[in-house]
């Protein structure tokens, strides 16, 4: 008898602007002592946590027994409040993350996410400790990265080198700057949303949680 599938529980969460609209669901693989918070485009470019890259880092996640908590930022979806720049959306993600551990106690934060949402798991794990932390697209030639540290963690950039939208060489430059270094995956001919190249991300995503 095949095992019943990953339970998906749309959840509405506290947040400093009001409630937070998210989905919180379990690991589909053996179980780590983990949970992992998503965050999601740009939320006035379309961004939600329904975006494809945003799904793949969960379904990836939790493939490798990593619990998600996907969300919509203040202002997008039902979730209450306006677009901030940043600064209101990190917050955001910290009542988030501070949901997960009323949720699972004592498991360990994981942090992810992609373009704008990469923004805000960096500045969020500058404060909030995490096991790892997962960087897609970076906008850093968009957004105020001056001054953000590496978190004291693993830490994965993934990045395709034919990117529309982030100047793929701008992030290059970006991730030499730091020492250590994160771990940088480019992949090759991939733009910015990851048009028939999401298996790729999984791989990537898949190696980080097995080499952590």
């Amino acid at each position: 008898m095949s095992p019943d599938p990953p339970r998906l529980e749309q959840v509405t969460i506290p947040g400093p602007a009001g409630s937070l609209e998210a989905a919180a669901e379990e690991a589909s693989g053996a179980p780590r002592s983990s949970y992992a918070v998503l965050c999601h485009p740009h939320p006035l470019h379309g961004g939600t946590m329904e975006n494809k890259v945003v799904t793949t880092l969960g379904k990836a996640l939790r493939t490798g027994g990593v619990a998600t908590l996907r969300f919509n930022f203040r202002g997008v979806g039902r979730s209450m409040g306006a677009f901030d720049g940043g600064r209101g959306e990190t917050e955001d993600a910290r009542a988030v993350a501070a949901y997960g551990a009323l949720r699972w106690p004592g498991r360990r934060l994981m942090l992810a996410g992609f373009s704008f949402g990469a923004f805000v798991a960096l500045r969020l794990a500058q404060v909030e400790p995490a096991d790892l932390l997962i960087t897609v697209a970076p906008p850093v030639d968009r957004f105020d990265f001056a001054g953000l540290a590496a978190p004291r963690c693993p830490w994965l950039v993934v990045q395709g080198d034919a990117d529309d939208i982030v100047d793929p060489q701008r992030v290059l430059e970006w991730v030499r700057r730091f020492t250590p270094a994160p771990h940088l995956v480019v992949v090759p001919g991939v733009g910015h949303f990851f048009h028939g190249h999401l298996a790729e991300l999984r791989d990537a995503v898949g190696n980080a949680l097995r080499s952590g």
